[in-house]
């Protein structure tokens, strides 16, 4: 039975081909249209989001890129609703922001969650804006590793390791560490640590003696952050909008304008969906990483 002699299966062979093709064009008119507002030109001002667990740089630092090459945009709001990430990546954003600064200003507003390394991205912004129920601060370090030695014994299975130094298995999951193995990344720990304060304490021009009481790694919300100068205004996204446009000296309504993103046609499907279910593992107060030093 061939397709041609059965109406119903060339009428829905007819209907898919139509999706298809609606599907495609859907996509492609909303891409154009985008590229267009780009093309506009009035003043303009960057968004950059920094959303979810903060796991590589690149990214972000493209798009503060595009936004500094663009003679239109005369400031840049960095949208963060983040508990953090890695401690490099966090590091990497961090000084980029403060290159751009010396061009553009930068203000970051954080949403419904801005700690640990999404307040040290934060803290590079020329002003800091919350929203009062903010959860920001958690100044600290972890790191955390779990140990199965027990567990397999109880299976009869018993972990062997081959290694060049000492110190390569240290963490390793097949086996309790020493005391001296401790000492060791509790002193890597505490030097990151050490670097985390000193951002905030330069950035937010805060003392040591200030910093004594905020720095363990407690969440604040934007209202107790404010009091303690970690956070320059309550607002929301718009009124940090409204913040950046006088700062980069724009008259009347801005226009925002958002990083070019390149999505398959599976993201248009799927990405979404993906993107909600990271927000119900991960918020609001998981900022340890498994297997990794992260702020």
């Amino acid at each position: 039975m061939t397709i041609k002699k059965h109406p119903i299966l060339k009428g829905l062979f007819g209907l898919g081909i139509a999706l298809f093709l609606f599907f495609f064009f859907a996509i492609f008119i909303s891409s154009f249209i985008g590229k267009e507002r780009n093309l506009s030109l009035g003043e303009k001002i960057g968004v950059v989001p920094i959303t979810g667990i903060i796991t590589d740089s690149l990214a972000i630092i493209d798009q503060l890129h595009e936004f500094k090459k663009n003679n239109r945009v005369k400031a840049i709001v960095v949208r963060i609703d983040s508990p953090g990430g890695g401690v490099g990546p966090s590091q990497e954003i961090y000084e980029e922001i403060k290159k751009i600064k010396k061009d553009k200003k930068v203000v970051a507003s954080i949403g419904s969650l801005g700690a640990s390394g999404g307040y040290y991205v934060a803290c590079a912004c020329d002003t800091i804006v919350a929203n009062s129920g903010a959860i920001t601060g958690s100044i600290g370090v972890i790191v955390e590793y779990a140990n199965f030695e027990e567990l397999l014994g109880k299976i009869g299975l018993k972990g062997v390791v081959l290694k060049s130094g000492k110190y390569k298995d240290v963490m390793s999951p097949i086996r309790e560490m020493t005391d001296e193995e401790k000492n060791l990344l509790q002193a890597v720990v505490d030097d990151i640590h050490h670097q985390f304060v000193s951002a905030v304490v330069n950035s937010r021009h805060l003392t040591e003696k200030q910093m004594e009481s905020i720095a363990d790694a407690r969440i604040f919300t934007g209202t107790q952050a404010k009091a303690l100068g970690l956070i320059d205004e309550l607002g929301n996204f718009s009124d940090a909008v409204d913040i950046a446009a006088k700062l980069g000296g724009i008259k009347g309504e801005p226009e925002l304008i958002y990083p070019k993103k390149k999505l398959s046609f599976f993201d248009y499907f799927v990405g979404e969906t993906l993107h909600k279910w990271e927000e119900v593992l991960y918020f609001p107060y998981r900022f340890s990483y498994l297997g990794s030093l992260g702020r």
